[in-house]
């Protein structure tokens, strides 16, 4: 798997765990609002922030 796509399966479990949401809950939210390309494509600028901002930032 890519850089990026280790940090997708992170980005996932750090939400899943952050919002008391199960796989599949979080699959379908980050799937209705783009959220896997989104986290796809700014990879290079947030896999470097902490756990809070990114949770935050897939918030927003």
């Amino acid at each position: 798997m890519s850089r990026a796509g280790n940090f997708l399966s992170y980005c996932t479990e750090r939400y899943k765990s952050a919002k008391g949401l199960n796989g599949k809950q979080v699959s379908e939210l980050f799937t209705k609002y783009r959220v896997w390309e989104y986290v796809y494509s700014c990879f290079e600028a947030i896999h470097t922030t902490g756990e809070n901002y990114i949770i935050e930032d897939i918030d927003l």
